[in-house]
């Protein structure tokens, strides 16, 4: 499987590149600054690695994208960039939940030796608030048990579990203090919504049927404030548009 994928819903950039075809296997993988910065060198990172690994993009099965909730613009930044290259190659897109993806960072890097977890996934909203989701981890395949949400940070709790129980994500050094519903005996977790946390959630979601068309990636939004109009519709696809011609003008020799 060879695939690309992205995240810039937070204040960094993940960036990483997968090949595993029987012929070849290699990882290629960069960090930088996400948000609204992103949209400054996400696209020379994407090709900078697609060059390293030898592909060109029209070969990769999917272009992964972290899809939030998260940063307004980095969203719609990722959501861009990975419409303009998939338009331009032909290659499905594979949107990726940002939580999901921190949960997924948090078992690879601190709970490798658990074969079933719950997780609870929490990134920075700001605007004193959080996202929160909740999935288990068993069988080596997730499953969420309660979907993204906004809350303030007194108000979080974790779902009963006979599982063991983490929290995960980017909130601790913020709004520790402040987390009084986190049961003392569970794991607290720093985690971000890493690139290669989406290359590994990949083949999950690809055998459930969640690639879709250029056309019909589309980020996810939390706050109603930020839901999308005709008008930002629009304005997206004009940036998947702009977006190909970059890739294709940087391409090109």
């Amino acid at each position: 499987m060879k695939l690309l994928a992205f995240d810039t819903s937070t204040d960094g950039m993940s960036i990483a590149v997968s090949r595993d075809d029987g012929a070849a296997t290699g990882l290629w993988q960069q960090q930088g600054e996400g948000g609204a910065k992103a949209s400054a060198g996400l696209i020379a990172g994407v090709l900078e690695l697609m060059r390293q690994s030898g592909m060109e993009l029209r070969e990769l099965d999917a272009i992964c994208f972290g899809c939030g909730p998260g940063s307004f613009t980095g969203l719609r930044t990722a959501c861009a960039v990975a419409q303009g290259l998939a338009f331009g190659a032909g290659v499905a897109v594979l949107p990726v939940n940002s939580l999901l993806a921190v949960a997924e960072a948090a078992r690879h890097s601190g709970l490798a030796a658990c074969s079933s977890a719950q997780v609870t996934a929490l990134l920075d909203a700001r605007m004193d608030e959080i996202y929160c989701a909740t999935f288990q981890y068993a069988d080596a395949l997730w499953t969420e048990l309660q979907g993204a949400h906004l809350l303030r940070p007194e108000a979080l709790t974790l779902p009963a579990s006979a599982l063991p129980q983490v929290a995960a994500g980017n909130v601790f050094a913020i709004y520790g203090a402040r987390l009084t519903g986190l049961p003392a005996q569970a794991l607290r977790l720093d985690a971000l919504p890493l690139a290669t946390a989406l290359l590994r959630l990949a083949p999950q979601l690809l055998a459930q049927g969640l690639a879709v068309s250029a056309e019909q990636a589309l980020p996810t939004y939390i706050r109603d404030k930020v839901a999308q109009t005709t008008a930002e519709r629009a304005a997206i696809k004009a940036a998947a548009e702009r977006a190909a011609i970059d890739a294709a003008r940087a391409a090109a020799p």
